[in-house]
């Protein structure tokens, strides 16, 4: 409470008795704060009214001991379970490869885990990651730290379209809040976080922030960001994805273009130019300046 009261406090709210709101002007737009006052030795505190509720864990972090760092032999996940590189993958393999001087190619681990998990419905089997030690000339360990290390490779089976919700502080602020977004996924797709669609079309987490604060509340797909969101485009978003339909990426609701303030676009309104911007000077009238 207190943290929240200063945050009230930085933005120069005045204070007052009684039940309220305090509007917050920002870059990426206002933010409708609810408030109390409650009298405390002779003076005035605010409190918040902001919801609480607790984080949902995600299935591995729920069972980090059988699932985040050890592996369980599976019908469907073991060594003996098919895997291979499309011939489109391997090619790409090799150019990823290639920007790693030999001696160096275990730089590659990750790249290739990106490229291996894409390919196989957004998770990593064990037979997966023996592919990429082979390929890489490395112990197949030196893999599975890195596939064990960070949380954005799937171990374990998800859905098609693999929701993840930001949470954070700002998403939990900005617009209608992410709490109110978490609830209309978890209610229209009839899950819970860390769990799947009947039909395998969706697994949802919830996660901690993705880096797009100024477009709050927002969440990513796959690969994609899903920003500025309101239950109504969540429902609509959803439904066009289980439709099969393209969705645009970036803000859904239809009033900016990607992170722009209310106000537009007040700075770098040119292609900037400059001994520091060479590879952008080449896209103008003129050659970018000489190397000498």
């Amino acid at each position: 409470e207190m943290w929240r009261r200063s945050v009230l406090q930085s933005q120069g709210c005045t204070w007052g008795r009684g039940v309220g709101s305090v509007v917050v002007g920002g870059a990426g737009g206002v933010l409708r704060h609810q408030w109390t006052t409650v009298p405390m030795m002779g003076s005035t505190v605010v409190f918040s009214l902001l919801p609480r509720r607790t984080f949902h864990k995600s299935a591995c972090q729920q069972s980090a001991d059988n699932v985040l760092y050890q592996h369980r032999d599976t019908s469907y996940n073991n060594e003996s379970t098919p895997f291979e590189f499309t011939p489109e993958n391997y090619e790409e393999a090799k150019r990823i490869i290639a920007k790693y001087p030999p001696n160096y190619r275990q730089a590659a681990t990750i790249p290739l885990l990106h490229l291996a998990q894409k390919q196989n419905n957004n998770w990593l089997p064990l037979a997966a990651m023996n592919k990429i030690g082979k390929i890489l000339h490395i112990e197949p360990m030196r893999v599975y730290e890195v596939a064990t290390f960070y949380t954005m490779f799937n171990r374990e089976p998800v859905g098609k379209y693999f929701v993840q919700l930001c949470t954070t502080t700002p998403c939990q602020l900005g617009g209608c809040g992410s709490t109110k977004i978490l609830n209309t996924i978890k209610s229209h797709l009839g899950i819970s976080v860390g769990e799947t669609t009947k039909d395998g079309l969706f697994t949802l987490a919830e996660v901690e922030c993705l880096g797009a604060c100024v477009n709050a509340p927002m969440m990513q797909i796959n690969d994609d960001y899903y920003e500025d969101l309101e239950p109504e485009t969540t429902i609509k978003l959803l439904n066009a994805l289980k439709s099969g339909a393209q969705v645009p990426v970036g803000p859904q609701d239809g009033k900016r273009k990607n992170c722009d303030g209310p106000l537009g676009m007040t700075t770098l309104l040119e292609p900037p130019t400059g001994p520091h911007a060479p590879f952008l000077e080449a896209t103008l009238d003129h050659p970018p300046p000489s190397s000498k």
